[in-house]
């Protein structure tokens, strides 16, 4: 698989400009700068496209930058000595990737591949060290951050310890709901990803995952929409996760 990617040369337009600054204060990372630091960060940071498919980071790379997703979805993957592609979580707009690497000046442990058409903002790492080293709020959501990490590592470690297919995929889609401030509102897997991509994250076939997909459509328990998937009846689905 080969990047396609492009970079941003010329100065954006006054409008492209504004654009960027909305996205930036969109990042948690971020959000807390002031007006002169996110302004720093703007003079800094250099936007790029990839297509759908492309090599956003690729893993064994040397950490040379942090990167933020602005736009579009993806996914970080792991390659197995088989050549088999593991799914190690999915990003969305807002979230930053390769700061492991950064921080601790190593190479790139996993692979970063576009779900979608993305944008990426890429910092390079005297900017991004600068960042964590002199302001307090972006030190204390990277801590943050970390922490979310591990916990996250912890939880796709024990869903890949099931050994029933099908309850990886009903424990994956547990992991993905999102539920609405309305305590009315069902939970929703927004920008439900393909089902090649599922099993990659849960080691399976993707005709299991149709399979298993299919099985909770017909018993009321989800409704499948382009691209989401809504959770009708959340007990129903954690019931299967924890039959025996």
């Amino acid at each position: 698989m080969t990047s396609t990617a492009t970079q941003t040369q010329q100065p954006a337009a006054p409008a492209e400009e504004r654009q960027i600054h909305i996205h930036l204060r969109k990042i948690p990372l971020l959000a807390e700068l002031s007006d002169d630091e996110i302004t720093f960060v703007k003079q800094e940071i250099r936007i790029r496209q990839y297509n759908k498919r492309d090599i956003v980071l690729q893993k064994g790379g040397h950490g040379d930058g942090l990167m933020f997703l602005l736009g579009g979805q993806a996914q970080v993957i792991d390659v197995t000595e088989d050549g088999r592609a593991i799914g190690l979580r999915l990003l969305a707009p807002g979230d930053f990737f390769g700061e492991i690497a950064l921080i601790n000046n190593s190479t790139r442990s996993a692979s970063v591949v576009a779900m979608t058409d993305v944008l990426v903002g890429f910092l390079p790492a005297p900017a991004a060290m600068h960042l964590m080293s002199h302001f307090p709020s972006v030190a204390n959501q990277m801590l943050k951050h970390l922490a979310q990490k591990i916990q996250r590592d912890s939880e796709i470690r024990a869903l890949l310890s099931i050994n029933n297919t099908s309850k990886r995929i009903y424990a994956f889609l547990v992991m993905q709901q999102k539920k609405d401030d309305d305590p009315n509102a069902p939970a929703v897997v927004e920008n439900l990803p393909t089902h090649q991509d599922i099993a990659n994250m849960v080691n399976t076939s993707r005709e299991t995952v149709t399979r298993a997909l299919l099985a909770l459509v017909q018993q009321g328990i989800v409704q499948k929409e382009p691209h989401r998937l809504i959770i009708r009846d959340p007990d129903a689905l954690k019931k299967l996760v924890q039959a025996t």
